[in-house]
């Protein structure tokens, strides 16, 4: 009994640490309240413009050999405002972006963002339809797009249901390729260093920009950004998660087209007085030599960006850095402890959000695996796992979970955690929110993501509903059986999804395996059957040199789902599992599964 009431005690203790942490978190933040308030008239570019003003000499971005004070910065926004006024771009009107992530990339939706125009992120690695379908999203009345992304584009625009009126080019060679774009470096040039005339103040409910969903798991919706969402998020991340300030560096090797780099790099480097060092695309190979040139204090990821920079080869460098502190998502625990261990990051801060989303969490202490402590308005509850939709009880409300249960995550929609929803897409914004969860009239919105309760309210990962598939009348976690494969010797990257077999109830487990020198397939064999029950052991294998990812470095499933385990469509070895052993799954084993003579699981 003793131990009992000492134990709840000390409980009760540490959840006391965690909330003081996290109330110091918010109270960082209480210098810039004025601009986040929803009424107010604050955004990005008058946020850029009141630092330039204060601090003019000031280096605010790093990329490559090149450093740009905030007086630098704030007249190259005011030439692309300039550029955009005289070219009939007005308040309210939408221009697309493609582009890598580079400097040009902030000036111009820096100016857009002066302008009071809206401008569509589109995902500088997308191609033909994909690129087609989020311009058909945004409608954009013109497009501004880079010189790396203009063949691209040319090849998607026919494509598209309707072509936006001009397409500017802006070169980083005079000798590149214009595709019959009007490049506009020499008009750029040419335009005035002072403010466009005629905007006013921006209201801080208008419109930034729009952020398309990462698109693993179909094609992209765009999230509607507004002026607070991007302001508050900035200052979150820069001044309460990050305790960025002057003397701190930012190294972003992540796309500025998400909100990962959009607020947490750029935006927290403005928040805080921080310097953002930007990198076009991350390279594990040259991460180490990055973070030593820049003299990087903070390091941003995203995904598996952390696995890909502890695959590379230890060097004694490896802890030659000046990072206190690693900011991101999608660290699983395994990794961040390794992670951690061989290059002596001081601490690592897991968050959890979505670009839409009003749940985010963050990990402040660094409890490795965590998410950080559910919030106020946040809740666990219990889903349906067929529907992937919560569970109702006889008198029609969800129904929490308990200690180490795991449950669908809720953010009830409020004045101060809004949903903002998606682009002309109603359909998609009505199914993210659900109604009459605690009692009627209430409102949540749907995270999607399934999340672990441990004490003291702290949640950790477990899955994305849609990644659960059924077979043998079981749920399969992707998450679980992925981390499984990972544990077999010579396994460097794995992706696990379902496919679906004729005749079949639910679906096939299938994995796709990066794997090193120590993969053996008989000894693999081996593991997946030690390690997993029948129905968790994935049936057909995929062996690649590289594992295909979004721009934010998460995996793809939807185009190795629907190549599926095709010999005729998948020139990669492909194997199927016998009961015993994986055997290669040639052109008549597949015509075998899928007529039924050859039976699997």
């Amino acid at each position: 009994m003793k131990k009992s009431i000492l134990n709840r005690a000390l409980d009760q203790v540490e959840q006391a640490r965690s909330t003081w942490i996290e109330l110091a978190a918010m109270g960082r933040m209480a210098a810039k309240l004025p601009q986040l308030q929803p009424r107010g008239h604050w955004n990005s570019a008058r946020m850029l413009e009141e630092r330039a003003s204060q601090s003019p000499d000031a280096v605010v971005l790093a990329f490559a050999e090149a450093r740009y004070t905030l007086r630098d910065v704030d007249r190259a926004v005011n030439r692309y405002a300039n550029f955009f006024q005289s070219n009939g771009i007005r308040q309210g009107d939408v221009v697309g972006l493609v582009m890598d992530s580079r400097p040009e990339f902030l000036f111009a939706i820096t100016a857009l963002n002066r302008q009071r125009a809206v401008a569509a992120l589109i995902n500088a690695t997308l191609v033909g339809p994909a690129l087609a379908h989020s311009l058909d999203v945004a409608k954009p009345k013109a497009i501004l797009v880079g010189s790396e992304c203009a063949e691209a584009l040319a090849q998607a625009l026919p494509l598209a249901s309707a072509a936006p009126a001009q397409v500017w080019l802006q070169q980083e060679s005079a000798a590149s390729d214009t595709f019959g774009f009007a490049p506009i470096n020499s008009a750029l040039a040419a335009h005035s260093e002072r403010p466009p005339r005629g905007v006013g103040l921006p209201e801080t409910s208008d419109a930034m920009c729009y952020i398309y969903t990462s698109g693993t798991t179909g094609m992209p919706k765009a999230a509607v950004i507004s002026n607070q969402r991007w302001l508050s998020g900035s200052v979150w991340m820069g001044r309460s998660v990050a305790e960025a300030g002057p003397g701190d560096v930012i190294y972003c090797a992540l796309p500025l087209y998400h909100t990962a780099a959009l607020c947490g790099g750029w935006g927290a480097a403005l928040a805080s007085g921080a310097v953002l060092a930007l990198r076009r695309k991350f390279s594990a190979a040259e991460c180490s030599a990055d973070l030593r040139r820049f003299n990087a204090t903070i390091l941003l990821y995203v995904g598996e960006l952390c696995r890909y920079w502890l695959a590379q080869p230890p060097t004694p460098q490896d802890r030659e850095h000046r990072l206190r502190l690693a900011l991101g998502s999608g660290l699983r625990a395994d990794t961040w402890e390794r992670f951690q261990a061989r290059f002596g990051v001081p601490l690592i801060r897991e968050m959890y959000g979505a670009t839409e989303g009003n749940a985010p969490l963050v990990n402040f202490e660094g409890r490795p695996g965590m998410l950080g402590r559910l919030r106020h308005g946040q809740i666990l509850v219990r889903f349906d796992a067929g529907t992937s939709r919560p569970a109702r009880t006889a008198q029609g409300r969800c129904e929490r979970v308990g200690i180490g249960e795991a449950g669908l995550l809720l953010a009830k929609i409020t004045a101060a955690t809004k949903f903002e929803g998606y682009l002309d897409d109603e359909r998609a914004t009505e199914e993210k929110i659900v109604r009459g969860v605690i009692e009627p009239g209430d409102s949540y919105f749907n995270t999607g993501d399934v999340l672990q309760l441990h004490e003291g309210d702290w949640v950790s990962f477990v899955e994305r509903l849609g990644d659960t598939y059924r077979w043998k009348g079981e749920n399969v976690s992707t998450t679980q059986v992925a981390e499984l494969v990972e544990r077999f010797p010579g396994v460097r990257e794995v992706n696990v999804y379902g496919v679906q077999v004729p005749g079949c109830e639910g679906r096939a487990g299938m994995a796709c395996v990066v794997r090193g020198e120590a993969f053996h397939l008989d000894d693999f064999a081996d593991h997946v059957t030690s390690s997993m029950p029948r129905h968790q052991r994935p049936l057909f294998l995929r062996l690649l040199q590289e594992m295909k990812t979004t721009a934010t470095l998460k995996y793809t499933k939807v185009e190795y789902q629907q190549e599926g385990y095709d010999p005729g469509r998948v020139r990669d070895p492909l194997y199927y599992f016998d009961g015993l052993r994986y055997v290669p799954l040639c052109q008549k084993a597949h015509e075998q599964i899928q007529s039924g003579e050859l039976q699997l699981g």
